[in-house]
């Protein structure tokens, strides 16, 4: 029943409450089967990697993926994956071409010896925790054509919304169940 009404407050939240296409960049390293669940369901998806990929690092790859309101996978994600940080979601009016070169300039961070790193910003606790860190510079750079970042809080049944206006980083924490009445 709780599990429910989580699903039933997201999809509020993201497809009524949100302008835009919802799209998802999951990762593959904490999605069992991510790739053949991504076939299954005929579901448009990009690596964010580049290339030709060796099958196993393919299988652990972040993946942006176009999340239809009513198709079966929107279903499990939100039902089975939330709350078990399979990625974050992300509320944009571009199309997924344009978003790919976006979410792939992050994928790559340099440590202060100039040592590339991967960022796993795709991770929910990573990028609630990065977020309120960023300059408004570096805010203007991870929003771009993002008008929204969707993603759990701490357990399944909260969210963070994460906006960006004027300079400043709209936080919203979420409550996706109701709260008891005393």
């Amino acid at each position: 029943m709780n599990a429910d009404r989580r699903v039933e407050t997201l999809r509020r939240l993201l497809y009524e409450e949100s302008s835009g296409q919802v799209y998802g960049i999951l990762d593959g390293a904490s999605i069992p089967n991510l790739l053949p669940l991504l076939s299954q369901h005929a579901i448009v998806n990009v690596c964010l990697f580049r290339g030709e990929l060796d099958p196993e690092l393919a299988m652990t790859a972040p993946y942006l993926v176009q999340l239809p309101p009513k198709s079966p996978f929107t279903e499990l994600l939100l039902r089975q994956g939330w709350g078990k940080h399979w990625g974050i979601l992300a509320v944009s009016s571009e199309e997924l071409r344009i978003l790919r070169l976006h979410f792939r300039k992050f994928i790559m961070v340099w440590d202060p010896e100039g040592k590339p790193l991967y960022f796993r910003y795709y991770d929910p606790r990573v990028l609630r925790v990065y977020l309120p860190t960023c300059t408004a510079d570096e805010l203007r750079t991870v929003f771009g054509p993002v008008s929204a970042y969707v993603l759990e809080g701490e357990t399944a049944d909260t969210a963070w919304r994460f906006t960006y206006a004027g300079n400043t980083l709209g936080k919203d924490a979420l409550a996706l169940l109701p709260t008891p009445s005393a």
